[in-house]
């Protein structure tokens, strides 16, 4: 079991930055990928992010350049650098893990909101 607790994020107005953070603890070998995840209203989750153990990235075309993943593994954390917000990017956040060998996403956070107003 991977225990995970997002946190960071807040209303900003359109054009600014946000940092999320994602603590994750337990059984951190099941947290060899780590992503993020987003739901806006009346819409599906979709994926924004994910860094793997030796730091490979992958971004959402709506993110990429926008967007940061990057993970601290002596500290179990993981975040999320937002900047240059729209207000599409409005919805909550997910933190996500999973291991090497699995395709899907078990473990998830909480979820932590994020509005951007235009």
């Amino acid at each position: 079991q991977v225990q995970l607790v997002e946190s960071g994020g807040g209303l900003v107005q359109a054009g600014g930055s946000l940092r999320l953070s994602c603590a994750y603890s337990g059984a951190t070998f099941s947290a060899n990928y780590m992503g993020w995840f987003r739901q806006a209203p009346g819409k599906e989750r979709e994926f924004v992010a994910s860094i793997n153990w030796t730091g490979y990235t992958q971004y959402a075309d709506s993110v990429r350049g926008r967007f940061a993943i990057s993970r601290e593994n002596a500290k179990n954390m993981v975040y999320l650098q937002m900047n240059d917000l729209k207000p599409e990017d409005t919805a909550v956040y997910y933190c996500a893990a999973r291991g090497a060998a699995v395709g899907s996403y078990p473990y998830w956070g909480q979820g932590t909101q994020v509005t951007v107003s235009s």
